[in-house]
């Protein structure tokens, strides 16, 4: 099973592209906004979802690129 992606806030200021229970980021950005699109390729080449985080690490956005249940759940 494949893990979504995680756009996150770092303490040293940069952003970073990880999956689900990796020890490592994928990438390391300066942006939000690079960081994004960067998770969003990789998210829809896997089709899984993305998650993005505010500077607090609250969830801000979420978009889904996979196996999405049709119809939804309520």
């Amino acid at each position: 099973m494949k893990k979504n992606i995680h756009v996150v806030k770092r303490a040293d200021g940069q952003w970073a592209v990880e999956r689900e229970s990796a020890h490592r980021a994928s990438r390391l950005v300066a942006t939000q906004r690079e960081a994004a699109n960067l998770g969003k390729e990789l998210a829809k080449r896997d089709k899984v979802e993305l998650v993005i985080h505010d500077v607090n690490g609250g969830i801000r956005e979420k978009n889904s690129f996979g196996n999405d249940p049709f119809p939804p759940k309520g």
